[in-house]
C-alpha cells in the first residue's frame, strides 16, 4: 500500500504517468475536469468521460484514469477526478467510504485516499492532481456538491446540454425465476444488483462470458460440505451467472484426484442441485464419487478446461473454489502460462486456513501475455457480505477482461 492520505493533504508526483483509481460498495461513474488555473475547463473537450473517454494526456478506461503527465496541455493547472453514483437516489454516506488511488504505470500503489465523512452526497471531488511550478503533486479533495452532478460540471464551465445522466443500472432477468418464491426472488434480486453495481463500477456492465465453479472435494474440505458452506457458496454465485452468462446458467464441476462435470445450475433448481450433487463419498444421480479420490490434483481439470477454449472468443470467467493444496508449482506454472494466451480468467478463492502453495504468489507468475489470474482468502465466507464478495469476484476479472481484449485474445464486443 502507498502512503495514505487525509483530507487537505498533498504529496509529489515523480512518475510520468499515473493511474487513478477507485474501489466503492455502490455503482458508481468515474471522471474527470481539467481545469485552468481559474478552475474552469477551456472547452467541453475537457470533460473526460463515459461517453468522451480521451483528453491529452488523459484516458478512462473502466473504473481507471490514465495520465501521462507530461502530455497534458501548459494550459491545464489541475485535474479533478470525480465520482458520481449511478443511482442518483443513493447517497455515499449510506455506505462504506470510497478509495481512490494513485498508482504508477506499473501497477504500484503510491497514494491511497479513503473518503470518510460523506453523507447526503451523490457526486463528489475525489482528488485532484495539479501543477506546482514544473512538477505535479496530488491532493486528497473529498468535497461534495449538495446540488449534484449537474451543479458541479456547470460551476467548471461544461455546457449542461452536454453533461451525461448517470448511467442506468441494466439488471438481466432469467427463466425460472418467477418459480422462486417471493423471499427467494428477493434475496436474488439483492445479490443481483450487487453484481451489477460491480461490473457496472469497472466498466463491465453489459458483457457476456461463460462462468465456470469448480469446486474442491477433497477430504480436508469435509467440514464446509456438512455445514452447508459449499451450498451456500453456490446460492451466491448463480446471481453472477445470471447477469453474465447468455442463458444465465452455471457450469459446474467437482475435483479431487479426478473430476466430474456435473449438470448446469440453473436459478430454479439451485437449492436442489445442492443436495443432489455436493457430495463426498457415495453414488448420487447416477454419479460414483468414491473413484474421483479425497486428495487433490488440479492439474486434469484446469487441463480440461484450457482444452475448451479458443483465442479471440468469447471471454470464460472460472470461479475456483478449494482448501489448499496446489503443490504442483512448476505444472501449474506452465498452464497458467499457456492460459495466459487464453480467453478465460481463473478466480480461485481459497476456503478454510490452509496452505495455498502457488497460488499465494500468482501475482509474481512471469511469462503471462496479461494477468490472467487472481486468488484471496475466505476463512470464513458466510461473514463475507454480498458486495464484498462479489468485488473480490469480478473486481480482477474486469480489469483482465480490458487488457485481453486489447491484447486480442478476448473478441471484440
Amino acid at each position: 500500500m502507498g502512503n495514505v492520505l487525509i483530507k487537505g493533504q498533498n504529496g509529489a508526483l515523480a512518475a510520468a504517468r499515473v493511474v487513478v483509481a477507485f474501489q466503492a460498495r455502490a455503482a458508481t461513474d468515474l471522471s474527470a475536469l481539467l481545469v485552468t488555473a481559474a478552475g474552469k475547463v477551456r472547452s467541453d473537450a475537457d470533460f473526460v468521460f463515459f461517453n468522451q473517454p480521451t483528453a491529452p494526456g488523459v484516458e478512462l478506461r473502466g473504473a481507471a484514469l490514465t495520465v501521462a503527465l507530461a502530455d497534458v496541455p501548459p494550459e491545464i493547472d489541475q485535474l479533478r477526478a470525480v465520482l458520481t453514483l449511478a443511482d442518483t437516489n443513493a447517497t455515499f454516506g449510506a455506505g462504506a467510504a470510497p478509495v481512490v488511488t494513485v498508482a504508477d504505470d506499473s501497477g504500484n500503489v503510491l497514494y491511497e485516499y479513503r473518503i470518510e465523512g460523506l453523507g447526503s452526497e451523490s457526486v463528489l471531488i475525489a482528488l485532484e492532481l495539479y501543477r506546482r511550478g514544473a512538477e505535479w503533486k496530488v491532493r486528497a479533495v473529498g468535497q461534495g456538491y449538495a446540488g449534484g452532478f449537474a451543479d458541479l460540471v456547470t460551476d467548471h464551465g461544461v455546457s449542461v446540454d452536454d453533461a451525461p445522466e448517470p448511467a442506468a443500472l441494466e439488471i438481466r432477468t432469467v427463466p425460472g425465476e418467477a418459480e422462486l418464491s417471493l423471499v427467494k426472488r428477493e434475496r436474488l434480486d439483492l445479490r443481483k444488483r450487487a453484481v451489477a453495481e460491480v461490473l457496472h463500477s469497472r466498466g463491465s456492465l453489459g458483457e457476456r462470458a461463460r462462468v465456470v465453479l469448480v469446486i474442491d472435494k477433497t477430504g480436508s474440505i469435509a467440514k464446509q460440505y456438512n455445514t452447508k458452506v459449499v451450498h451456500r457458496v453456490v446460492d451466491r454465485i448463480l446471481p453472477i451467472a445470471t447477469q453474465l452468462d447468455d442463458d444465465g446458467t452455471l457450469e459446474a464441476y467437482l475435483y479431487a484426484l479426478k473430476f466430474v462435470k456435473l449438470p448446469d445450475i440453473t436459478v430454479a433448481d439451485g437449492e436442489q442441485w445442492s443436495q443432489t450433487y455436493l457430495h463426498l463419498t457415495g453414488t448420487h444421480a447416477g454419479i460414483e464419487y468414491d473413484p474421483l479420490g479425497l486428495r487433490n490434483d488440479e492439474l486434469p481439470i484446469m487441463r480440461a478446461l484450457i482444452d475448451t477454449l479458443r483465442p479471440g472468443t468469447a471471454p470464460t470467467l472460472v470461479l475456483f473454489f478449494t482448501d489448499g493444496g496446489f503443490k504442483q508449482k512448476p505444472q501449474i506454472t506452465e498452464l497458467m502460462r499457456e492460459a495466459s494466451r487464453l480467453p478465460a480468467f481463473w478466480q480461485f478463492v481459497g476456503l478454510g486456513k490452509a496452505n495455498y502453495g502457488v497460488l499465494r504468489n500468482l501475482d509474481e507468475m512471469d511469462g503471462r501475455v496479461v494477468d490472467n489470474a487472481g486468488f484471496f482468502t475466505a476463512d470464513d465466507i458466510d461473514r463475507m457480505d454480498d458486495a464484498e464478495l462479489y468485488q473480490r469476484l469480478l473486481g480482477e476479472f474486469a480489469d483482465w477482461l480490458h487488457a485481453a481484449r486489447s491484447a486480442g485474445i478476448v473478441a471484440t464486443r
